[in-house]
């Protein structure tokens, strides 16, 4: 005859892919109880865990159904107490709900944690992201890069690195991966541990543990702030990011055109919904500056898109980066073009970013 304290404990082993934590522990699983010969539990999940739900339910299910004397499975869904919806919540604040996150932990020698994100891709995140890392390093600061972008990792084409290895000490949970130092930052990269245009053909779980490796398993050292380059979307990445660490907050990449700030909406709504702080947009390619003509300035996108959004959100425009050649040579070359073209407009805007960051958020050690 099964019991409930089997069942609890055979509960207790289904655990959240960002935390590690049993999902029991964080009350997402609750009263499980035994109806003859049926096992019943109450599912809870917060909205940020919805993209866990199918491998939870099911692990459930398997869990419960090797118990001997549990042949059917019923499972009870339920809205998270104090749970709020996208958008709820105010963007600098935590919302109701977010007292049932998994409790963040601090990466060592790590002071502040600042995302760059996208909800889509193409919008040139990875560009805002590499060379606000070396402005913010031009600035003074000790910065490092972490390119969270598993399955379509630039940085290191970005920053000239792309031929190098970076060093691996140890084996197994107790590695030390030592991050590659370029352009006076310190990176990591899933493009270092492969070999050129070798996919990454992962499911969720590996995608998290290679990304909770890169923030607790790198020998960071001393470092005022560290960038994360998050890949497009509101998928698996994002939500390890927020779930793990606690962040100074995120700034959201955008294009003035309307799809761009449709899905640039959704990947800020996450955050708000998180409780991790937007710190504001920033509208990249906002207007075309020609090489032959730089008095000229074309919005090929569209103009005021940037702009809306911020207004919108009730956060900062941080940013109008404009789109010029030097930007595009700068990524291709390995040189990003705040440190290939300090002069020209677009490096000046990334700078005057990065001062603006620096000053709000981040103070040198």
């Amino acid at each position: 005859m099964a019991s409930v304290e089997q069942a609890h404990a055979a509960l207790t082993a289904v655990t959240d892919a960002g935390s590690g934590r049993s999902l029991i522990e964080l009350g997402w699983i609750q009263e499980p109880r035994l109806v003859g010969e049926r096992a019943v539990f109450l599912l809870a999940l917060p909205g940020f865990a919805q993209a866990q739900r199918d491998r939870i339910v099911t692990e459930a299910r398997a869990a419960l159904l090797a118990i001997d004397g549990v042949n059917e499975v019923q499972i009870e869904l339920a809205q998270p107490t104090g749970a709020a919806p996208i958008g709820a919540a105010g963007h600098g604040a935590p919302g109701p709900g977010a007292g049932q996150l998994p409790q963040r932990q601090a990466i060592a020698g790590v002071r502040q944690v600042i995302a760059v994100s996208s909800g889509k891709g193409g919008v040139g995140k990875s560009t805002v992201a590499v060379n606000l890392a070396c402005a913010l390093a031009a600035t003074g600061l000790k910065v490092g890069l972490l390119d969270a972008d598993i399955y379509g990792p630039n940085a290191p084409t970005m920053l000239g690195v792309a031929d190098r290895t970076p060093e691996v000490r140890g084996e197994g949970a107790s590695q030390v991966l030592s991050p590659v130092e370029c352009c006076g930052i310190a990176m990591v990269s899933m493009g270092l541990l492969i070999q050129e245009n070798q996919p990454v053909v992962w499911r969720g779980p590996m995608l998290n543990g290679i990304i909770r490796q890169f923030l607790y398993q790198v020998d960071w050292g001393e470092r005022d702030v560290l960038i994360v380059d998050l890949p497009p979307g509101t998928g698996d990445a994002q939500l390890t990011i927020a779930q793990a660490v606690p962040m100074a907050g995120a700034i959201i990449v955008t294009t003035p055109q309307l799809v761009s700030l449709a899905d640039a909406r959704r990947g800020l709504a996450m955050f708000v919904q998180m409780g991790v702080s937007v710190l504001g947009v920033v509208e990249n390619m906002s207007v075309f500056i020609p090489p032959d003509a730089p008095e000229k300035r074309y919005a090929l996108f569209g103009s005021g898109g940037g702009a809306r959004l911020a207004e919108e959100a009730g956060v900062p425009l941080l940013a109008e980066l404009p789109l010029e050649m030097p930007v595009r040579e700068g990524g291709d070359a390995g040189r990003p073009v705040v440190l290939s073209h300090p002069e020209s407009a677009s490096a000046q805007a990334l700078m005057a970013l990065a001062r603006r960051i620096g000053a709000a958020h981040l103070v040198p050690a």
